[in-house]
């Protein structure tokens, strides 16, 4: 199941990715709440499409992030979807970090959330001209 499910994840997260790039899919005004709204989802799909990355390994058996604060139970679903949040709109927190693969994979995400705002503002200068 897993080996179905990654690739699955990944294909999702680039497909919506490369919505950004389709010619017309900014419409009207630059600011608008369809804009808004249409960034959004983008992200939501990303933090979402990681997170998910981050549970399937660990339900594999492969821990990708360790929570330095154990003194609290342990949920690998909250802390995978935080990690992701984290990670994307931020260098993060500190309070779960990557190890192994699990470092490339935050390194992705947070180049992703870098270049998000400036692709979509890039390409909504350029549907206006």
């Amino acid at each position: 199941m897993f080996y179905f499910l990654l690739p699955v994840v990944i294909f999702c997260i680039f497909m919506r990715l490369r919505t950004l790039f389709i010619p017309n899919t900014i419409k009207g005004k630059f600011v608008s709440l369809e804009n808004a709204l249409y960034l959004g989802s983008i992200y939501l799909t990303v933090i979402i499409g990681f997170g998910l990355i981050y549970l399937l390994f660990e339900l594999k058996g492969m821990s990708l992030i360790v929570e330095t604060n154990m003194a609290k139970e342990y949920n690998m679903f909250e802390t995978s979807f935080y990690f992701s949040a984290m990670t994307l709109f931020s260098v993060g927190n500190g309070d779960v970090i990557p190890q192994g693969i699990g470092r490339v994979l935050a390194v992705v995400e947070a180049l992703i959330g870098y270049t998000l705002p400036a692709a979509f503002v890039a390409r909504a200068i350029m549907e206006r001209k």
